[in-house]
């Protein structure tokens, strides 16, 4: 089968990644740096970009609602807009992405354990094989665990996750993440 990819930014808002409400996440500088250089990676090869933005995070039009300007869409790159935590449940985002032959999803944003926990679980419901950017997620700290090991709890119980056929796997971004690998591990 050949292998269709998009590359899906979850909730890369700056209210989100630079606070002062709901973040800073983890290591938010790094974070930005590192989607940026996947973000320009896909666009030189033609992989669609798609922005997933949460409504909840602040008011529609300010700043913290923003995705962050560093990482921002380009004219004509889809944003779907959600209000749930699942990225798919009440977005048009399986269709868009069924509409281009999309069989390959890698994902990066924010909050690990929410938003991007709950989009590669679902995305393999619906058929997609998932590529977990590693380095390329993030949290903020809670009542019992710390950011990084949220973090690192959900690269380790995501990594090789399957519903049926489609699974997750979870690759460093200095690994060729848009070259999706499942096929050498069926």
């Amino acid at each position: 089968m050949i292998r269709m990819t998009a590359l899906l930014v979850i909730d890369a808002q700056v209210g989100i990644m630079e606070g002062p409400r709901i973040g800073p996440v983890y290591d938010h500088a790094r974070l930005v740096q590192t989607m940026k250089g996947i973000i320009q990676k896909a666009r030189s090869q033609a992989i669609p970009v798609f922005y997933v933005q949460d409504v909840d995070v602040a008011e529609a039009g300010t700043y913290e609602y923003a995705i962050h300007p560093e990482i921002a869409p380009l004219p004509g790159e889809p944003i779907i807009h959600k209000k749930a935590t699942d990225s798919f449940h009440g977005t048009d985002l399986h269709q868009q992405l069924q509409a281009q032959g999309i069989n390959h999803l890698v994902i990066m944003g924010c909050k690990t354990e929410f938003c991007i926990d709950s989009a590669c679980r679902k995305a393999t419901t619906l058929g997609y094989d998932v590529t977990l950017v590693k380095d390329a997620h993030s949290t903020t700290d809670n009542e019992v665990l710390q950011a990084d090991q949220i973090i690192a709890h959900h690269n380790t119980c995501l990594h090789g996750l399957g519903n049926l056929e489609p699974f997750i796997l979870v690759r460093s971004s200095d690994e060729d993440v848009l070259v999706p690998s499942h096929d050498s591990y069926r």
